[in-house]
């Protein structure tokens, strides 16, 4: 097994196309595509968490059609 030293390893890039790619970002970047991911995902998690909790928008909406 071959051992590296720690100043031998290869460099991490933390930026994408000179921009951290955490840094919040107006307009069409790669950046608003992270972060709109991000927020949908905690936005997927909330919802289902308030289902969980027996506040179902879905079921509301499908009990005023009629289904």
């Amino acid at each position: 097994m071959e051992t590296r030293s720690s100043t031998d390893l290869p460099t991490i890039t933390k930026e994408y196309n000179g921009i951290d790619r955490n840094a919040f970002v107006f307009g069409w970047t790669p950046q608003a595509e992270l972060w709109n991911g991000r927020l949908a995902a905690i936005g997927f998690l909330a919802y289902l968490l308030w289902d969980l909790a027996g506040y179902s928008v879905l079921r509301d909406v499908l009990h005023l059609i009629g289904y």
